[in-house]
């Protein structure tokens, strides 16, 4: 079948009005919601810091609600999500309202995916970068899927739509495996977890220009469709991107999840592809090389290659995390530039020069870092200490929480004063991490600990924390068996 994509216009968060056109949407493909039906929004950040990172919860409301009207063989109605930063999801479903969004609703179960257990799917596909990978329990046991983007930019993917979402189906320490120069590929690997059945994109206020810190972006726009790359195809055409130039949908059609070009697309709804570009006139993605983007800043950035041969720039890893970091500070603590000492940051196999003058910090991004030449007057050697992604079996995985990452910061910032060069290692170096490294040089207060939100964050750590250690304790793994791949032509009955 010929698949389509549904535009339809939106001007607020109406979640009556949102339950009402997808409640026709689904009519519209004749599905019928049943089992387990299980929502995926994109909550990597909420709060008032992050107004726009977010798939509002009033889109989240009317979806549910057009789910539960249109199911009449529903046996759970969830949401399940794991937020970014090294936030538990607990304080992320908080501050973004869906607690009270479900009660709203009434008899909605929120997962979170950091506490739930993970299955282990095999991967059978060509060029697979691994041949497993983990998913939560409700994500591979789910008989009907459902995939809410947010509209977003991003600097690692260039897009955040419906394919792109499916990082946030794991939890961090498997999330963070593969977060480097093959990101595009991860998110190719995930969509042989699961297809969605019907993909509601939360495009009313878009998020331009990055990905935790978007600016808003008014699109007016409910995106509905059944294909994930045709939804994605169309979502890149509206604000003028050809598809096939976003790798992440380029390899996804590529491995048969679906078309690209637009003659094998239908658009339908009460707004024109013409028209939803006219909306989106001007609005800008992602992908900006690191150098560029802090050009005329006090940090100065080195790119270097990542470790092989695919690419002369880590996309996917620490610079564009950096970046965010940087945002992430600006919005806490205004003054982060102005108090910003000369800062130089190195990334991957760097060969140029270094331009640090005496007594100015150089920092070493990542496990794949490394310089020979001179820093001043000084002979510097610093060697990659990267080790191969087949080395890392994502089975022996192990999360690193933020206060963990607090202690080791402490630690590298010693050594940055003492020697004026560090290397901080991970492959990649999460934003959090790079949060905690910029504040900590510039002299500004950590955001996870400021007076504002450290209690509330203090509060979803705990709870987070001793939820998963009852139910260690209990004896329920953390790691649950395993499932084969349901690949591209997923069906609505899950595998068993």
């Amino acid at each position: 079948m010929r698949p389509t994509v549904i535009l339809r216009h939106c001007p607020d968060y109406d979640s009556a009005r949102i339950a009402a056109c997808v409640r026709e949407a689904l009519a519209t493909f004749e599905l019928q919601p049943a089992g387990r039906t299980l929502v995926k929004p994109n909550i990597v950040a909420s709060g008032p810091e992050f107004p726009h990172a977010y798939t509002r919860p009033e889109f989240t409301e009317g979806v549910l609600r057009a789910l539960r009207e249109r199911g009449q063989f529903i046996r759970e109605l969830a949401v399940g999500e794991r937020c970014g930063i090294t936030m538990p999801t607990r304080y992320a479903y908080r501050h973004a309202g869906y607690y009270r969004m479900a009660k709203r609703v009434g008899n909605v179960r929120l997962h979170h995916f950091d506490e739930c257990p993970q299955i282990e799917i095999r991967l059978r596909h060509p060029d697979r970068l691994r041949s497993e990978i983990f998913v939560p329990e409700p994500v591979a046991r789910a008989d009907f899927f459902v995939n809410c983007p947010k509209f977003k930019a991003h600097p690692w993917t260039t897009v955040t739509f419906g394919l792109k979402n499916y990082i946030g189906l794991q939890d961090d320490r498997h999330r963070l495996l593969d977060h480097d120069f093959a990101l595009n590929r991860k998110v190719l690997d995930l969509q042989y977890v699961v297809q969605p059945q019907l993909i509601a994109v939360d495009a009313i206020v878009a998020g331009e220009g990055r990905m935790l810190t978007p600016l808003p972006f008014d699109l007016k726009l409910v995106i509905l469709g059944t294909n994930p790359v045709a939804v994605d195809a169309v979502c890149a055409r509206i604000i003028g991107l050809d598809p096939m130039e976003i790798e992440h949908i380029r390899l996804a059609h590529e491995h048969g999840f679906g078309p690209i070009d637009a003659s094998e697309i239908d658009v339908a709804g009460d707004v024109t592809l013409e028209a939803a570009r006219e909306r989106a006139a001007g609005f800008r993605s992602g992908l900006i090389r690191v150098e560029e983007y802090f050009a005329g800043t006090n940090i100065r950035a080195y790119g270097g290659a990542p470790p092989g041969e695919e690419t002369d720039y880590c996309w996917g890893g620490c610079p564009g995390a950096m970046q965010e970091a940087i945002e992430v500070l600006r919005l806490m603590n205004p003054e982060v530039d102005e108090k910003m000492p000369p800062l130089h940051v190195v990334f991957g196999a760097y060969e140029g020069e270094i331009g640090a003058k005496p007594g100015e910090m150089v920092v070493f991004v990542g496990d794949c870092a490394s310089y020979e030449g001179r820093i001043g007057r000084e002979r510097t050697r610093v060697r990659s200490v990267y080790a191969d992604r087949l080395s890392k079996h994502p089975l022996h995985a192990r999360h690193e929480d933020i206060f963990r990452k607090m202690r080791r910061m402490r630690g590298s910032m010693r050594l940055l004063r003492e020697d004026r060069r560090v290397r901080i290692g991970g492959c990649p170096v999460s934003v959090a991490e790079q949060v905690l490294l910029l504040a900590a040089v510039a002299g500004v207060s950590n955001p996870y600990l400021h007076p504002k939100r450290s209690l509330r964050f203090a509060g979803s750590y705990l709870s987070w924390r001793t939820r998963t250690a009852l139910a260690r304790l209990r004896g329920e793994p953390y790691h649950k068996g395993s499932l084969l791949a349901r690949g591209v032509a997923k069906t609505v009955a899950p595998v068993r």
